[in-house]
């Protein structure tokens, strides 16, 4: 299978298979209408068992187990809330159909929750609500389109409940409003309460982040926020990208700033002047890949590749995409001190 394109904030890719065979796709089911304790049925490959098929019930839905937690970055924003189930799935599960009575596909099986790393009685699987938009953005795209509403939100513990004098647990809880952000701009504050995401209450941060890693920038959405004198407001946001953005990216257009799991950004004159340097590219953030791991830190600045001036972050890019052959860089560190890395691509 060819890999088409990855999503590294719900762990889940788009493959396509090479055949002259009539693949016929299964149906997808809608994963908001499962219903705590419905049956459904868990198929998969576990201990290269070909095509075991388990059963059990929805246990919960909308959870978080911080699976993805490692991965949070600048550019990655882990999206977890799981439907839980009591279906025996263990190693050899991860990617496979989680269905319903009808046989239409209501998620993707992607975890257990086990001290002995076989299933003890807890699975977790990605919504297909979520899984669709994930994989539309990735065929249509080349890469998913992820709004934020531009909030630090967390759960309403009964301390959060006494201390901000709130009616009731419901709701998720605004930690902070960024300046700038699709929230603040539609004038919600911290210390407000979001109650509903269109008209599906939210009462988790899961929750909230499943309903807004469904929109894309650009798109409104309309939010029943408790202000904090108490009224309830119904306020209209329209979604940015993490740019703050309202345009719809291509994979073309992030490949410019992007290379070996790392973003760049063009050197300020400032950072130019205070280390003396008269060209080089700045690394701006860094995910999972070849970059990382050869411990390479965001402030870092490459100003050259195989001897040859980094004038520009599109030119970094383009050589560092584009060759398949042993690399020399020479960098600054954030300290100051110039090194040189080698690696082989």
């Amino acid at each position: 299978a060819k890999v088409v394109g990855a999503d590294p904030s719900t762990d889940l890719a788009v493959l396509k298979i090479e055949g002259k065979g009539n693949f016929i796709p299964m149906a997808f089911g809608n994963s908001d209408n499962l219903k705590i304790g419905e049956w459904v049925l868990a198929v998969g490959n576990p201990f290269n068992l070909t095509s075991t098929v388990t059963a059990g019930i929805v246990s919960a839905k909308a959870r978080n187990i911080n699976l993805l937690a490692e991965r949070s970055s600048e550019d990655v924003v882990p999206i977890e809330s799981f439907i839980q189930t009591d279906a025996a799935v263990n190693p050899g599960n991860s990617g496979g159909a989680l269905v319903n009575t009808k046989g239409e596909l209501v998620g993707i099986n992607t975890a257990i929750a086990s001290q002995t790393g076989a299933y003890s009685g807890y699975s977790f699987a990605i919504p297909v609500n979520l899984v669709e938009k994930v994989v539309k953005d990735i065929l249509d795209y080349g890469i998913v389109q992820r709004a934020y509403l531009g909030i630090q939100i967390s759960p309403i513990t009964q301390e959060i409940k006494e201390k901000e004098n709130l009616p009731n647990l419901k709701g998720v809880y605004v930690a902070k409003a960024m300046e700038g952000g699709s929230a603040a701009d539609a004038g919600l504050e911290t210390g407000d309460v979001i109650l509903k995401i269109g008209v599906k209450e939210v009462n988790s941060p899961a929750q909230l982040q499943e309903e807004i890693g469904r929109k894309r920038p650009g798109d409104k959405v309309v939010v029943t926020v408790r202000k904090k004198n108490g009224k309830e407001e119904v306020i209209d946001i329209l979604l940015k990208n993490k740019d703050g953005q309202t345009d719809i990216v291509s994979k073309e257009e992030v490949s410019k700033n992007n290379a070996l799991g790392a973003t760049f950004e063009e050197l300020s004159d400032k950072d130019k002047k205070s280390l003396n340097l008269k060209y080089g590219v700045k690394v701006k953030a860094l995910t999972a890949g070849k970059l990382k791991s050869l411990g390479i830190t965001p402030g870092t600045i490459i100003t050259k590749i195989n001897n040859d001036p980094v004038e520009s972050v599109s030119e970094l890019t383009e050589k560092l995409n584009g060759v398949n052959r042993g690399v020399l860089l020479e960098i600054v560190t954030p300290s100051g001190t110039v090194d040189y890395i080698g690696f082989g691509l």
